[in-house]
């Protein structure tokens, strides 16, 4: 704490009176740009929340049909667990790397085990059929398309964020302030499912 006030009287002193103001400048568009990119992933997290809750009553609906797809249901129900662990994380810091890699890996596998049991449901044509699990496609394919643009918005928010910190004469001052690592992107690694959203359709 120290050296970064220290680190701004060395910055007041050099640039003078005159450039407090600019100074200021810096840090409140870092902050502004920061808030966009948290703000964008307040949407990511309610729309991975409400994945994350329309995944039981998907697996219970089969539970009744799929008596045999023991260790299936059992996957999904374990990959699910996994992305809220690695949500609960990322939303208590977002933009952080690590967080955002560890989501971005527990959503991409979460999306492969419910693509698994959509193949393992085809066989199940009273399955297939039933309007709760018509219901439960339609509301996970929708959810899948506003968590891609979720998703995109927040990469392009913390992107911003990340030239803008980087750039000179920022990359001088924004250290001082709290602001000396990018902000992390959140890529997942089934990143085309992701975006065209898992087909789930029974027809």
């Amino acid at each position: 704490m120290l050296w970064i006030v220290l680190g701004i009287v060395i910055v007041v002193l050099f640039v003078g009176f005159g450039g407090i103001a600019w100074i200021i400048g810096i840090y409140n568009k870092l902050v502004s740009l920061r808030e966009q990119f948290k703000n964008a992933f307040a949407q990511i997290d309610v729309q991975l929340k409400r994945r994350h809750d329309l995944i039981p009553n998907l697996v219970e609906t089969a539970k009744g049909y799929m008596s045999h797809e023991r260790e299936t249901l059992e996957a999904v129900i374990a990959a699910r667990n996994q992305a809220v662990s690695g949500l609960d994380a990322a939303a208590g810091n977002p933009g952080d790397p690590s967080a955002m890699q560890n989501l971005g890996a527990a959503e991409g596998a979460l999306t492969g085990a419910l693509g698994r049991l959509m193949a393992v449901m085809e066989a199940y044509p009273d399955l297939k059929a039933n309007q709760n699990v018509l219901q439960l496609q339609d509301e996970i394919t929708a959810t899948e398309n506003k968590v891609a643009f979720a998703r995109q918005a927040f990469n392009d928010g913390a992107t911003r964020y990340n030239i803008y910190r980087k750039s000179f004469p920022t990359v001088v001052v924004a250290p001082l302030f709290g602001h000396g690592k990018d902000a992390g992107l959140l890529e997942m690694p089934d990143a085309a499912e992701i975006q065209e959203a898992p087909k789930v359709s029974f027809n």
